[in-house]
């Protein structure tokens, strides 16, 4: 999505960036993964074919895709951008006629960095982005039944059991946006800082290469 090729989000501990080119070769390396191919019901695609994806999320209108990175990794100038990726997070608005409507994914990558907090905060994050940036109205998770982690965390953060998909093995959750909702998400992402991605990272190399 055009919106957000330039958006940086920071929160507590994660930094939510525009999914470029640079970050393909490690996304590839974690989708080999049958364990993240079963969490994120996906096929292997080969090098290439994840550069295409990686240009359809760019470009097409409906995706809104972000890399989460390690914050404290960051902001160390030593550490390259990519090796501070543990995941990515996405918003597809799945009804043409409904763009209030969005589906949201998340895949924590890096096993060291799951059961932390690092998918609740991820999660508000871009909850708060798709609300006042896209203005959804509803989201939907569609989350394998084995999954169980996962949907913990987001009938704890109030998503409602709507349908149970056995034959796909998937159990969907929702939520409205409502006024409260709007007020919690707000009181939750307060901390949340938007920053120009490009100056951002022009920043970041400049320290690097004076070091």
């Amino acid at each position: 999505m055009k919106m957000n090729e330039n958006t940086l989000l920071e929160g507590h501990k994660v930094m939510l960036v525009p999914y470029s080119a640079e970050h393909v070769p490690r996304y590839h390396e974690w989708m080999k993964s049958t364990e993240l191919q079963q969490l994120t019901a996906s096929e292997p695609l080969t090098l290439e074919e994840e550069y295409d994806m990686q240009r359809s999320w760019k470009e097409d209108s409906d995706k809104c895709t972000f890399i989460i990175l390690d914050k404290r990794q960051w902001e160390d100038s030593g550490v390259e951008e990519e090796q501070c990726m543990i995941g990515d997070v996405n918003i597809f608005l799945t009804n043409p006629l409904d763009l209030s409507l969005a589906e949201l994914e998340i895949m924590i990558a890096e096993p060291t960095y799951r059961g932390k907090g690092i998918g609740k905060e991820v999660t508000h994050l871009m909850m708060q982005y798709g609300v006042a940036k896209l203005n959804i109205q509803k989201f939907q998770v569609k989350i394998g039944l084995d999954n169980g982690i996962s949907i913990a965390m987001f009938k704890k953060l109030q998503f409602q059991e709507v349908s149970v998909c056995q034959v796909f093995k998937e159990v969907t959750l929702e939520m409205m946006v409502d006024e409260s909702v709007r007020t919690r998400l707000r009181s939750c992402t307060s901390h949340m800082r938007e920053r120009d991605y490009r100056l951002s990272r022009s920043s970041r190399r400049d320290i690097m290469s004076q070091t």
